[in-house]
């Protein structure tokens, strides 16, 4: 019998989900369960690149976070859900791949640069922060992932894991990490209510979470087509906020309904910003429903990322054994040798 190729993928520790998040990665992720091996994995470490000097929020954060996965539907029988600190092997390859990869692979990395001048509030002028796509690697390479969900967009960030593993398995002549390919999954594009990605950071997001009355309020805030300022004003749905998300949300049929009637200002966009509010409360109420489940029964989810945990242990030790041994560093092997 063929063995599942294995996926795997993982989110930075920051709390709840946003509708960037899930219509971005976490619904292709729910997809992937039942075609592929999965491991997923909250990146608190990761976290810490950027957040070290306040870490204080980064394990609530994690089990918010996991809380709206399992809510969405990825389900820990299908999947391995855990946590990049509590499987330690992530270290140790870390450190053995950080002994192989040249210095100037990561500074010649776009998003280092990027990020260096775009967040200035924070001190990023350390080693961690150089070292992220080696931890990345790692995170991918340690579970022998043949596959990285990704939008095409993305798929830049994944050149770099190629060249480390490649190098690993040229410098040591055997052939211990498969390289990571992406699967190409379909990403929507997500606006936040003021038109601008939707970001936590930005303050424009609206979570999976969010209470009906949220919603409506978030939704009245959205911005709408700049050149519609009257009632009578005929609507362009192409260039208008408020359209992106009926996009992702509503069936076809009102899609097209909206459409037509925002074009002939049959339509105000108040009236459409109380139908997508109340489409948007219909979408995400089965999530809400568990997620409130889920809230009753913390232990659970903690339970479910230690078993997750323990079950990909199983996994990255089998890895570093094979890692250990084509270093040099099996020292049973070496003193049978020496015998």
């Amino acid at each position: 019998m063929t063995e599942q190729k294995i996926v795997l993928s993982g989110m930075r520790s920051t709390g709840k989900i946003h509708l960037g998040n899930y219509f971005g990665a976490l619904k292709n992720w729910v997809g992937l369960q039942d075609a592929y091996r999965c491991y997923y994995f909250a990146a608190d470490w990761h976290a810490l690149t950027s957040d070290y000097a306040d870490p204080s929020q980064i394990a609530v954060n994690t089990l918010e976070m996991v809380v709206d996965w399992i809510a969405a539907g990825l389900d820990p029988a299908k999947s391995t859900i855990f946590v990049q600190s509590m499987v330690p092997d992530h270290a140790e390859l870390h450190l053995l791949f950080s002994m192989i990869t040249p210095l100037g692979w990561l500074e010649r990395v776009p998003t280092y640069k990027e990020q260096m001048q775009q967040i200035e509030s924070k001190d990023l002028s350390t080693y961690g922060f150089l070292g992220y796509p080696v931890l990345q690697t790692v995170d991918i390479a340690i579970y022998r992932a043949h596959f990285v969900p990704v939008g095409e967009d993305q798929a830049s960030h994944l050149e770099i894991s190629r060249e480390i593993v490649r190098r690993f398995n040229h410098l040591y002549q055997r052939e211990v990490f498969p390289e990571p390919q992406g699967l190409f999954t379909p990403t929507a594009k997500v606006p936040g209510i003021d038109g601008r990605k939707m970001s936590k950071s930005y303050g424009n997001a609206i979570n999976l979470s969010d209470s009906p009355d949220v919603i409506r309020q978030k939704c009245m805030q959205m911005f709408t087509d700049p050149q519609r300022l009257r009632r009578t004003d005929p609507g362009r749905p192409e260039v208008c906020n408020l359209y992106d998300f009926h996009k992702l949300v509503s069936p076809p049929e009102v899609q097209e309904r909206v459409a037509r009637e925002c074009r002939a200002a049959t339509i105000g966009c108040v009236d459409d910003k109380k139908l997508l509010a109340q489409i948007l409360i219909d979408y995400l109420e089965p999530f809400r429903r568990r997620r409130e489940e889920l809230e009753r029964d913390r232990d659970t989810v903690y339970d479910i990322l230690v078993e997750g945990s323990k079950k990909a242990r199983e996994r990255t030790a089998e890895t570093l054994e094979q890692v250990r041994e084509v270093i040099g560093l099996d020292y049973r092997k070496a003193l049978a040798e020496k015998v």
